[in-house]
């Protein structure tokens, strides 16, 4: 049976927070394209960017407390870089929190899917004014082909009715 290693809030320990290996070696993968990173290597640099983000995050909440804050804000996040000495890291944090937000809003907005069409709004109006014309065209179609089906029905009706009359009326005079 395996131990659990949580503490007593149910979190696992600081050893095992590590950021995804797979996201590691993508970067990796996109930052140096055509050079070979050994695994010791990517360990290390897994073990250097674990570590920058406790001691960013630990700074961070440090600077939020000190505002008498619960959450820490991406402020708090730009303060903590600058009071450890990683002040030229801060216009690229925020640029990266700029696009993030972007990112986010377009989700809100959910016009990712209609712009990833490439048509304009404007032709996509036309196409849907289009479709909507076509099917009116259709409904009126098929209500006079109705139309004309309940007329030839009424019709047939009738000429029953009168057919009927007529051998009545037959009958009768047999019968005089």
């Amino acid at each position: 049976m395996m131990a659990d290693n949580r503490d007593k809030d149910g979190q696992q320990p600081d050893d095992d927070l590590s950021i995804p290996r797979a996201a590691l070696n993508k970067m990796i993968k996109e930052l140096l394209p055509n050079i070979r990173v050994a695994n010791d290597a990517r360990e290390l640099i897994l073990n250097c960017c674990t570590e920058f983000i406790h001691l960013v995050s630990s700074e961070a909440n440090d600077v939020c407390v000190k505002q008498n804050k619960k959450t820490i804000s991406p402020d708090h996040v730009v303060a903590a870089l600058d009071s450890l000495g990683f002040g030229e890291y801060k216009s690229e944090a925020k640029a990266v929190l700029k696009e993030a937000k972007a990112v986010a809003a377009k989700k809100r907005r959910g016009s990712s899917r209609l712009e990833n069409l490439g048509i304009p709004e404007e032709e996509l109006l036309k196409q849907q004014q289009a479709l909507f014309e076509k099917a009116r065209q259709e409904q009126a179609l098929l209500e006079q082909q109705q139309w004309l089906q309940m007329q030839q029905a009424l019709q047939q009706q009738q000429l029953q009715q009168q057919q009927q009359l007529q051998q009545e009326q037959d009958e009768n005079d047999d019968y005089s």
